[in-house]
């Protein structure tokens, strides 16, 4: 399978220590009550920055679930930008503009797997270039949406790639009792696809499981499950306490294979990154997100924009309901 180069390599760290470095700061503002709920990154940044550096950014589409923005820049700044609006609660947060192909986060479980195999199915009738990657954790596996959509894509041979990151709990719910099953992967085999696990704390393992992925499903070979192994080193949400169940000796085992810290050692002995280095992105990474957090804060906000981009025109049903929500503020819905 293809490997990630140096330069590659170094791109993904520098990914991976923005995406640790804007995930304080949301918690650190989310505690000052200046943004809504956040799911901390921590623990899978690797997982997600390496699967996303293994697709093409002009063709391929990606669904994420709620901790997977914060490392897609390399979709572009627009992604930070939306997402900071989401979690102010704007309207606008749930609609990223053209012609970046990621899809609004989604807080639904499973909710974003059939969307990502009909977007999948869509391109293949299109004869449209590219895949389809959809992130979704452990506990989103029990939706039955993940079982539906999975089939279906079996069927159609759809250019999706599943990624199931295991963060070993569902909110507080342990690997054990979330499934009976050997692995999450080995629930391919019920689809007749491809599933495979690898460790999502090495993004290079990750890249070039993404990457065989998306070869096996731009040459018509259809869709793949991969199972990405990490812990969940933080809170689920800012409204979760994970020191009531997370047993203490499991969370330090975890910390020492910090993906962040761990692949910041290894590159600093391969003469490929430097504190000067660390502190230069670090610097970047807050002056990106608060420039994207004042952006977000100062973007004007109307009630009649509540409902768009739910569907491409209003259906009878939701136009009453706009008509009924700008007559009772005394506001137009022009």
């Amino acid at each position: 399978m293809p490997k990630p180069n140096e330069k590659q390599l170094q791109m993904i760290l520098e990914d991976m220590v923005v995406a640790r470095t804007q995930a304080g700061r949301l918690w650190n503002l989310q505690r000052q009550g200046q943004v809504g709920t956040i799911a901390p990154i921590d623990g899978h940044e690797a997982a997600i920055v390496g699967a996303v550096h293994a697709l093409e950014t002009e063709s391929d589409w990606v669904l994420p679930q709620y901790r997977e923005p914060l490392g897609l820049r390399k979709y572009g700044p627009e992604v930070l930008d939306t997402f900071m609006l989401y979690n102010l609660g704007h309207p606008a947060g749930g609609h990223i503009p053209e012609p970046v192909k990621v899809a609004p986060s989604q807080i639904s479980l499973g909710a974003s797997i059939p969307h990502a195999v009909g977007l999948a199915w869509g391109m293949s009738l299109k004869d449209e270039s590219g895949v389809v990657l959809v992130f979704f954790g452990d506990g989103a596996s029990s939706e039955g949406d993940f079982y539906e959509a999975g089939n279906l894509a079996g069927v159609l041979k759809a250019p999706v790639i599943f990624l199931c990151i295991n963060n070993q709990w569902a909110i507080s719910t342990p690997t054990h009792l979330q499934t009976a099953a050997d692995s999450f992967a080995s629930k391919a085999e019920a689809f007749g696809i491809p599933g495979l696990t690898v460790d999502g704390n090495d993004p290079a393992s990750v890249y070039e499981a993404v990457s065989e992925a998306r070869n096996r499903a731009t040459s018509g070979k259809g869709p793949t499950l991969i199972e990405a192994t990490v812990y969940r080193l933080g809170a689920h949400t800012t409204a979760d306490d994970p020191t009531r169940y997370v047993p203490s000796e499991d969370l330090s085992d975890a910390q020492k294979k910090d993906p962040v810290h761990t692949l910041i050692h290894e590159m600093k002995e391969r003469n490929l990154w430097s504190d000067a280095k660390q502190s230069e992105v670090e610097t970047a990474a807050l002056e990106r997100i608060d420039e994207a957090f004042e952006k977000a804060k100062n973007t004007p906000l109307s009630a009649n924009s509540l409902m768009d981009h739910c569907f491409t025109s209003d259906t009878e049903r939701q136009s009453r309901q706009r008509s009924f929500l700008m007559h009772s503020i005394g506001e137009s819905n022009e």
